[in-house]
């Protein structure tokens, strides 16, 4: 498993902490500024958020390891239709 895997795991299993630690952090960074930047540690904190939510979504297990994480699964022809043929191929030269 890849470690960008293993984040997500992680992620998906402690969401819950991990809002509470977004929501910390934020408010250190008010506290430390008083408040002057507030605006955009919002700002950070939903987009922080959404990250999070992006990256946990319909997280079901393990990636296959023909497919990349982060990447679509590769379509798969309707149960019982025929084989797609395969483009044809140069004849070999001798």
């Amino acid at each position: 498993m890849a470690l960008l895997d293993k984040v997500k795991d992680l992620l998906s299993k402690n969401k819950d902490k991990v809002d509470t630690a977004i929501d910390k952090a934020g408010d250190i960074v008010d506290r430390k500024t008083q408040g002057k930047y507030s605006q955009h540690v919002d700002k950070v904190q939903d987009a922080a958020r959404k990250a999070v939510d992006k990256n946990t979504a319909g997280q079901t297990g393990p990636v296959p390891p023909t497919q990349q994480s982060g990447q679509a699964p590769p379509s798969a022809p309707p149960p019982g239709s025929p084989p797609q043929p395969q483009p044809p191929t140069a004849p070999p030269t001798s």
